[in-house]
């Protein structure tokens, strides 16, 4: 399979007071994503706030979302975790829920070496029967997976795709070379990069922002296919307001109260603590910023 387009790393719907996983919610925004035309759904990303779900809560989450996709578009199930023996453990469940692929992030807290790292996914891949995704986020990690790690891990059959959210361009590059010539494919992780990333040969994007402004980033993928460049750019550049919204409050707290004021009925509600809620001055610039793209032409 090729990993490609747009793929929206879902939020995870809670319930008002008790933070207990809504899955009416859930529900809906997967309709409301797939209605949209996004080409992929990410569930138990760092959006859909792995770190502070239990398995249990993983597993049923997923199923949720796989059952509702129905096969409509992918469905790549985040599983990383600091063990080895519990990435597999869990990403071989996920195989049993039907998902499609499984990305995993690299391990956090402690920094293996490159060899260490290598051995991790290979010992993932082994023992997985599923396209894995690797996931690689140094902001949140505190590590950056090598390109020359990349290279090695590439001639493992299920390997398939890597998500780069470093936002450095000669970071991706560097992936770019890795991966020529195989039939693994290079994501954009960072938002703002996207049509750049794009024009350079990477195959697609995880785009947190469409998780609510799921038009304009598909806008950026759309017109990029179709050769219209202009309209690309001014896709890209317009998404820029709602990206600095975000920067107003720990992640993901903005985007879930914007995708319950983006309306359709679904209420995303609270960030799990420690994430706190939003103040009123907070709702109210998601408020403008939503309605600004609800007007929004391009």
């Amino acid at each position: 399979m090729k990993i490609e387009g747009i793929i929206t790393p879902i939020v995870t719907p809670f319930k008002e007071g008790t933070q207990e996983i809504d899955y009416d919610a859930t529900r809906v925004l997967v309709n409301r994503l797939i209605d949209r035309g996004i080409h992929g759904l990410f569930p138990l990303g760092t959006n859909g706030e792995f770190h502070v779900l239990s398995d249990e809560e993983k597993i049923e989450f997923a199923k949720v979302v796989i059952e509702e996709t129905n096969h409509r578009v992918p469905v790549y199930v985040g599983t990383g975790s600091n063990s080895t023996k519990h990435t597999i453990e869990l990403s071989n469940k996920m195989k049993e829920l039907g998902a499609d692929a499984v990305s995993i992030v690299t391990p956090y807290f402690l920094i293996p070496s490159d060899e260490e790292i290598y051995n991790h996914y290979k010992m993932i891949a082994e023992n997985v029967d599923l396209p894995i995704i690797i996931y690689n986020i140094p902001k949140c990690t505190g590590m950056n997976l090598s390109a020359d790690v990349l290279k090695r891990l590439v001639t493992l059959p299920n390997i398939k795709a890597i998500k780069d959210s470093s936002g450095k361009l000669d970071n991706l590059q560097g992936y770019l070379d890795a991966v020529q010539g195989t039939d693994v494919t290079v994501l954009i992780g960072s938002d703002s990069t996207i049509l750049k990333g794009l024009t350079m040969g990477a195959s697609g994007a995880v785009a947190g922002t469409s998780n609510c402004i799921t038009k304009e980033i598909l806008g950026i993928y759309n017109s990029f296919k179709e050769g219209n460049m202009d309209k690309a750019v001014k896709y890209q550049e317009s998404i820029e307001p709602y990206r600095a919204v975000l920067k107003l409050a720990t992640t993901p707290a903005i985007m879930k109260m914007s995708v319950t004021l983006d309306g359709e009925g679904c209420n995303a509600g609270p960030a799990r603590y420690p994430v706190s809620p939003l103040n009123n001055d907070q709702i109210e610039k998601v408020k403008e910023v939503v309605e600004y793209y609800h007007n929004l032409v391009i």
